[in-house]
């Protein structure tokens, strides 16, 4: 077959999000995902910092890149952030990503106890302030005086020299404001997987192109990582079914409220967070998801089915994190997925 392109006139790049599992499985697993063909692996941070899997993989391969999609920017002080982007870089011997997100004030006050901050300004503030680490922490570093974070590093003795002193850093956005910001002070940007298909190259694309004339930047500047979700199931509708608890945990939360309402599902976002105020699982969520809910935001069906509906992320970006469901299925289910992923990776590098 004619080796299709991305968005820049390069060879399709494809990610996978790596889970949290025993030692050896996860080792195994990264394997198997750089012998697909796979440029990287992502880890989240839902709860635990995403360092830990990643150098796990890391360590387990040659070729694979590694990233944290995403490290939650407010769940940490920044220099934490820089010394373990250091050392996840020097175990990887040079494939570290830094992929940094602002999360929701629901999940950094609520959960992690934060104080309030800005979101976007807080982001900035650590991006600067991570980069003023590695660049400098093993000459000694000047004061850093941020709008968040403040340092003298007084007592600080130099460390050891980084392998690179300058670690890429790719923001994940959902709207525009951050997706801008990310655009202007990223290496990257990650387009967050609810993106649905319009979203993305209708809404999101043009604010890409104006943000980098905006800020005197080329496309060859920023790498643009989407992350569609793909339920690849020859069964139509049980893909449907299975993807619906994924797009109803999002509907749930308050934070996402304006963006369900662009895409016309006011009231479903609405009866979503009606559920979970009265404490109720992902499974009383679905009957508020319609089936044409879920596939504004999720690809579903055969493989090739899926294929075409993803396709035209490729005239924006320059790879894709194909991501499963995750939300209100077995495990067994979400590996299913996760395999029919490999499989289709596979497909489109042959």
């Amino acid at each position: 077959m004619t080796q299709q392109l991305n968005a820049v006139g390069e060879q399709r790049r494809f990610w996978a999000v790596i889970p949290v599992m025993p030692g050896q499985q996860l080792m195994e697993t990264a394997r198997q995902m750089e012998d697909v063909g796979y440029t990287g692996v992502f880890a989240i941070q839902v709860f635990g910092p995403p360092f830990i899997p990643l150098s796990v993989a890391a360590a387990a391969t040659s070729k694979l890149q590694v990233a944290t999609g995403i490290a939650i920017a407010g769940t940490r002080s920044p220099f934490e952030t820089a010394m373990a982007a250091i050392d996840v870089d020097r175990i990887s011997e040079g494939r570290f990503i830094l992929g940094l997100g602002s999360s929701a004030p629901a999940w950094t006050a609520d959960i992690f106890g934060t104080d309030e901050y800005k979101p976007i300004a807080h982001l900035r503030d650590t991006v600067a302030a991570v980069r003023h680490i590695i660049a400098g922490a093993h000459k000694g570093l000047e004061p850093y005086e941020g709008t968040y974070y403040r340092a003298s590093y007084k007592d600080l003795k130099p460390i050891d020299p980084p392998l690179r002193t300058e670690i890429p850093i790719w923001v994940a956005a959902l709207r525009e404001k951050l997706l801008r910001t990310g655009v202007e002070i990223g290496d990257g940007v990650i387009g967050h997987p609810m993106w649905s298909r319009d979203w993305a190259v209708n809404k999101m694309a043009p604010v890409i192109d104006d943000a980098l004339v905006q800020s005197g930047r080329q496309r060859g500047d920023i790498e643009v990582c989407v992350w569609p979700w793909m339920a690849i199931n020859e069964d139509r509708m049980q893909a449907i079914d299975d993807a619906r608890g994924t797009v109803a945990f999002y509907a749930s939360a308050k934070a996402y409220e304006s963006f369900f309402e662009a895409h016309g599902y006011l009231d479903e976002a609405r009866a979503c967070q009606g559920e979970i105020k009265q404490g109720l699982d992902v499974e009383v969520l679905k009957k508020h998801v319609p089936d044409e809910m879920v596939e504004t935001f999720v690809a579903c069906g055969s493989m090739d089915e899926v294929a075409e509906a993803v396709e035209p992320f490729w005239t924006m970006a320059d790879s894709i994190c194909p991501t499963p469901p995750i939300w209100g299925i077995s495990q067994e289910k979400v590996q299913h997925y996760s395999e029919a992923l490999a499989g289709f990776v596979h497909s489109q590098r042959i």
